[in-house]
């Protein structure tokens, strides 16, 4: 049976649009006939769990990072090795580039040699958190310099792959020029039946409101961290206070680095709320249909899969100037682009969206997210496996 091995250190229980991706990756191989799907989960303990004939669990004891974060660590031969002599896999995907790639490479070398070797850049690591950070900090020079190191860094991770999966054409391009293995394009999903606009829960609409049918509403259910724009969002919400002689109300859901500034600022401001994590994506579709606009405000998406879920549920967004955020604003014509990374120029693309035709870009942003499924990506996904490893085993 033709059979594919996922490794992936970005995996967490409550983690976002990776965590979205595997399990709607898992939802689709264990459906199939002719085809194994294994899926190594970075655990607390070692088991494996048998969903389907055609889908596997391998749970892996692997080491925890410490704080608000659940993420865990695998990278020793000795928690990979036993995986790949257990499947012979025809295929072996990793989707995290620390570490993980070279020696899953290693180990395949030895055990799978013939296995064809693949990526997915979930994240765009060299700019999202070496280049922008060090930039932030020390200035542009050493930003652009600690920009190529990272990029020599991750063309020796993912030496003699055979290929690299990209969701983002913007990102693709900037692999292609940086010298990482071949990209291919492999467009993310989104499950258009549950994530619909006749999910609004007008008892929710009504509590949201508070006796002011003119009140923003906003659900932002991202991770509190920089990237994701949480330190922006809280720091228009004043601004847009006074500006709209009215306070927004703002449900934040999520978990990450910025969970106490979040509930500082929830305790402060009446019209604020915290829903916790959501793990539901009923509950999840509920929130987006139930409010007026969305927020896309991390500039370093690869796709950008609570975008699309919300742009499913009728929501116009306001977008990041870059990445897939900007991408699907431009392209669906459903929202605004923010002009620059500052809280006020947040507030003033809020406003600038909530007085336009908002009914229109809500169609637009619903018609944009109709034209991706998750049937297709991972057909087509499946597709690009067999022929890399065909075109492998003829080498």
């Amino acid at each position: 049976m033709f059979t594919v091995v996922d490794f992936n250190n970005f995996w967490s229980p409550s983690g976002g649009g990776v965590r979205r991706y595997h399990l709607q990756k898992m939802d689709f191989y264990k459906k199939q006939k002719d085809v194994l799907s294994v899926f190594v989960m970075p655990d607390s303990k070692n088991f494996t769990e048998k969903v389907s004939d055609s889908l596997v669990i391998e749970h892996v004891d692997a080491y925890r990072f410490p704080g608000n974060w659940e993420y865990r660590f695998i990278w020793k031969q000795s928690q990979i090795r036993p995986v790949l002599k257990k499947y012979k896999p025809d295929v072996i995907e990793v989707g995290s580039p620390y570490i993980l790639p070279t020696v899953v490479r290693a180990a395949a070398k030895k055990i799978v040699p013939n296995a064809a070797l693949l990526s997915f850049w979930h994240a765009d690591f060299p700019i999202t958190y070496v280049e922008r950070p060090v930039a932030n900090k020390f200035g542009k020079a050493l930003g652009a310099l600690c920009r190529k190191i990272a990029f020599w860094y991750a063309r020796q991770e993912f030496k003699r792959y055979d290929g690299v999966q990209v969701s983002c054409k913007e990102v693709m391009d900037r692999l292609d020029q940086n010298g990482l293995p071949k990209s291919h394009w492999i467009p993310l999903g989104c499950d258009i039946q549950m994530f619909n606009p006749t999910k609004r829960d007008e008892e929710l609409v009504k509590q949201l409101k508070d006796g002011n049918p003119d009140r923003l509403t906003i659900f932002f259910p991202h991770r509190f961290c920089e990237e994701k724009g949480i330190e922006l969002l809280l720091g228009a919400y004043d601004i847009l206070s006074q500006k709209l002689n009215c306070e927004p109300a703002l449900v934040l859901a999520g978990t990450g680095p910025y969970l106490p500034q979040v509930k500082a600022a929830v305790e402060k401001n009446p019209h604020m709320q915290y829903a916790g994590f959501i793990k539901s994506a009923d509950e999840m579709a509920r929130y987006y249909s139930s409010v007026d606009l969305g927020l896309a405000l991390s500039g370093w998406e690869t796709f950008g899969l609570s975008i699309l879920e919300s742009m499913a549920c009728g929501n116009a967004q306001v977008g990041a100037a870059t990445g897939a955020a900007a991408e699907h604003v431009k392209e669906s014509e459903a929202g605004a682009i923010l002009k620059e990374r500052s809280s006020e120029s947040l507030a003033e693309a809020i406003i600038e969206l909530y007085h336009s035709d908002l009914k229109q870009k809500k169609l637009n942003a619903r018609a944009y997210a109709e034209k991706f499924s998750w049937d297709d990506c991972f057909k087509r996904q499946l597709d690009l496996y067999r022929q890399i490893a065909n075109h492998k085993r003829k080498k």
